[in-house]
């Protein structure tokens, strides 16, 4: 069947060069994004009551723009004045360039990795007699914690933001010929909003492998994944499916 219709399960991307756009302009797609979880952040009584006191800390870990996000409001919050020594390490360019919403760029010790955690690692170490926070949401990858227990620094996990189910009611007659995930508590969402899901003729594209798992834990049939050696993106691995199954004569 070919592919008119396309449902993202995130927010609908800010940034006017989005290559989500530019698939809808060349392939004549319909492209609706809804996210399917949100983030909500905890008090800072919750984040007392984990025994975290900020001031314990000389470097910060952050894994997104929300750790980013609740990191500062639980600061303000509790009234803690962050020092200007305090050293940032970010999982990515994205989110270090996100920090200058809080702190002068320039004048922070700001380490940056390039997307993922082994490769943030060596920084890490390189600073073992740091006191290390990691601020995160309710759901972390398991492989963190033992990537940081094994550099055999000082280091302390707390949640900080829950990722939370979004209300999908207003979905439930409307049909896509792809639903498109991109972790796991989005499977969940799906099937929390509607237990009697059924894939019949839609097809199911998921980036990353805990969510390609998840999926097939629910029973569902992948037929579009990434990321791959070929379709390094979500909208890669989606354009290439969309001419395959377009373009087809049958």
């Amino acid at each position: 069947m070919k592919v008119k219709t396309i449902l993202v399960s995130q927010p609908e991307p800010k940034v006017e060069n989005s290559p989500y756009f530019d698939l809808i302009d060349r392939q004549k797609v319909k492209i609706d994004f809804v996210p399917f979880i949100h983030v909500e952040g905890v008090s800072g009584k919750d984040v007392r009551s984990q025994k975290v006191d900020l001031a314990h800390y000389t470097a910060i870990i952050l894994n997104s723009r929300n750790s980013v996000d609740h990191f500062f409001r639980i600061a303000e919050e509790l009234r803690f004045k962050v020092p200007d020594s305090m050293k940032y390490f970010c999982l990515s360019e994205a989110v270090a360039y996100y920090l200058q919403k809080y702190v002068v760029y320039r004048k922070r010790k700001i380490y940056v990795g390039k997307r993922t955690f082994p490769e943030l690692s060596p920084l890490i170490k390189k600073y073992k007699n740091e006191t290390f926070l990691l601020p995160t949401s309710d759901k972390l990858k398991p492989a963190v914690p033992v990537i940081l227990n094994d550099l055999n620094i000082e280091w302390k996990q707390a949640t900080f933001y829950k990722t939370v189910v979004s209300d999908l009611s207003g979905l439930r007659d409307v049909f896509y010929d792809i639903l498109v995930f991109f972790s796991p508590s989005g499977i969940e969402s799906l099937f929390e909003n509607f237990p009697d899901f059924e894939q019949k003729e839609t097809r199911i594209a998921v980036f990353g492998n805990t969510t390609v798992k998840a999926a097939a834990e629910k029973g569902l049939i992948v037929n579009i994944q990434a990321p791959t050696p070929e379709t390094p993106s979500m909208t890669m691995a989606l354009e290439k499916y969309i001419k395959a199954v377009n373009n087809s004569k049958k």
